[in-house]
C-alpha cells in the first residue's frame, strides 16, 4: 500500500509517503533529506521527503494526495539507496474510490444504527463494509472507499473493524466526498444505474457536476 500526499501551503515542500497505519510508537531517522518513520518493531510506517520537488519536479502546482506511477516511485527509491534506506517504496495503481453495489444488508448485531453490508466492487469481488449511513439500503450503486483511500479531508481508510465487525473499506456520503455544491447533510450519494458501472474507477469530474449549482 501506498498513500502519498502533498501540501505545500502546510508543510512546505514534502512529500508524505504513508506505506501501513500509525500503531502507537514511532522512531523517525532523518538522513539526507528524508525522514524514515518506523514502529517500535521496525516496520516500516511511511517517509517524508524533505525538499520533495527537487526529485518530483511535477509536484509543484499540486496540492493533496499524489498518485505515485512507477517511474516516480523508481526516482524515489533511488533517494532513498542514496540516503542509506533499505527498505524500498511499491507503486501501488489499483483505484482507491470504486463503484460498487449494495447486494445484502443485515443489522449489526452490537448496534442499533449500524448495518452489515456486501457490497460488489468487480465482477468477481464482493467485500464486507459496515456502515451508519440513514439512507443505506439493499440494490444501490455507491462509491467506496477502498483501503488506501485518502479522503478529502485527510482522513485515510484502512482495514479495520466496527464494533467487533470487519469492515473493508467506506461506502462514502456528500460530506465526505466533498462533491461540489453537494447537500451538507448525513447520507450516501447513491449513483444513478446509467452513472457509472460496478468495479469502475470513480470519474469525479463528472461526479462534481451531478449536483447543479445553488
Amino acid at each position: 500500500m501506498l498513500i502519498s500526499s502533498y501540501n505545500p501551503k502546510e508543510m512546505g515542500d514534502i512529500l508524505v509517503v504513508i506505506t501501513a497505519p500509525d500503531n502507537g510508537d514511532q522512531t523517525s531517522t532523518v538522513n539526507d533529506g528524508v525522514a524514515q518513520i518506523t514502529d517500535e518493531k521496525g516496520q516500516l510506517l511511511g517517509y517524508n521527503f524533505l525538499a520533495a520537488s527537487t526529485i518530483l519536479p511535477e509536484l509543484k502546482g499540486q496540492n493533496g494526495q499524489v498518485f505515485l506511477d512507477d517511474d516516480q516511485v523508481a526516482k524515489l527509491n533511488a533517494k532513498l539507496t542514496a540516503a542509506g534506506f533499505d527498505q524500498q517504496l511499491t507503486a501501488d495503481s489499483t483505484p482507491k474510490f470504486i463503484v460498487g453495489y449494495v447486494e445484502k444488508m443485515e443489522d449489526h448485531p452490537k448496534s442499533d444504527h449500524l448495518k452489515i453490508t456486501q457490497t460488489k466492487i468487480g465482477p468477481d469481488q464482493t467485500v464486507q463494509i459496515v456502515c451508519g449511513s440513514p439512507n443505506v439500503k439493499e440494490g444501490i450503486k455507491v462509491v467506496v472507499a477502498r483501503p488506501g483511500a485518502m479522503m478529502p479531508d485527510g482522513k485515510i481508510i484502512w482495514p479495520g473493524a466496527l464494533m467487533g465487525v470487519e469492515s473493508d473499506g467506506m461506502l462514502c456520503g456528500f460530506r465526505e466526498l466533498h462533491l461540489k455544491n453537494a447537500p451538507d447533510k448525513k447520507g450516501l450519494w447513491i449513483i444513478p444505474d446509467d452513472w457509472q458501472e460496478v468495479g469502475e474507477a470513480v470519474d469525479f469530474d463528472r461526479a462534481n457536476t451531478f449536483f447543479p449549482a445553488k
